[in-house]
């Protein structure tokens, strides 16, 4: 897939009532650790906006590692994301997005669930849309 690198004419069309600046996508000008915060706080409040549809506990520890887990899982799956690097991003290992990883595939089997993680995958994606992001099959 070529990179999308082409720069607008200098030159400036008299009929385009404003000039068109060209700037790199997204992703590219963003740090990973601001790119997984955004992931994390979008998953957040889906799932404050969903309440009861996820099944998700009520303690406070145990929903913040959720958002965590399904906020690593669409960042490495969705953004296509080295895990090495969404682990540093949230000061955590590797291994940890690994088994975050693991653990939401193992949920997805409830309908409801995948319905979710479906759902912050296509907005995800559709945030940080460029030439580098696709969407998971």
């Amino acid at each position: 897939m070529p990179q999308e690198s082409h720069r607008p004419p200098e030159r400036r069309d008299p009929d385009v009532p404003f000039e068109i600046v060209w700037q790199p996508p997204l992703t590219r000008r963003m740090s990973d650790r601001s790119i997984c915060r955004i992931v994390r706080q979008m998953v957040s409040e889906l799932l404050l906006l969903l309440g009861d549809r996820v099944m998700v506990r009520r303690d406070r520890r145990r929903l913040a590692c959720h958002v965590r887990q399904i906020s690593m899982y669409v960042c490495h799956v969705a953004l296509r994301m080295p895990q090495q690097d969404i682990g540093a991003a949230f000061g955590r290992d590797r291994t940890t997005v690994s088994h975050a990883c693991h653990v939401v595939e193992d949920r997805r089997d409830d309908r409801v669930y995948d319905e979710f993680v479906s759902a912050v995958e296509r907005i995800v994606v559709a945030v940080f849309a460029s030439g580098e992001v696709s969407g998971h099959d």
